[in-house]
């Protein structure tokens, strides 16, 4: 399968993903990594209290999976700075308002941001029984 092209179009560009904790997510940011690694800037929105705690889950969840084992060893005792310098843990919530982020994020988003990838959903199947139990 030939991949250049759309390897090609991620190239200095700035992606935000939603969703990035879940399989399908974590998939799409290592492929993108390993498929163009001269991508800019990886957001990746997580629901978290904080810009700490967002950097955790995104480090224990997404790339300390073994997804990225393929990355560990090719850039061996650069992989942490190369990680570092591409992804950017976003803490909010696709289900506020503006994902829950303050306005300076909105705005900083929509001037550096490309790529949008909404990859977010809910894995609690009875959430929409409970939105209709409340709206009755």
């Amino acid at each position: 399968m030939e991949t250049g092209g759309i390897a090609e179009r991620f190239r200095d560009k700035t992606i935000l993903i939603t969703g990035a904790t879940g399989f399908l997510g974590k998939l799409l940011v290592e492929k993108i990594l390993r498929v163009q690694p001269e991508v800019r800037k990886l957001y990746l929105l997580v629901r978290a209290p904080d810009a700490i705690a967002a950097e955790e889950r995104v480090l224990t969840e997404v790339v300390g999976n073994g997804l990225f084992d393929v990355l560990r060893e090719q850039y061996g005792a650069g992989f942490h700075s190369f990680i570092k310098e591409k992804i950017y843990a976003l803490p909010g919530d696709v289900t506020h308002e503006n994902f829950g982020l303050e306005s300076y994020d909105i705005l900083q988003l929509s001037q550096k941001v490309d790529i949008i990838v909404n990859g977010a959903a809910t894995t609690n199947f009875m959430e929409r029984y409970i939105y209709i139990s409340l709206e009755d």
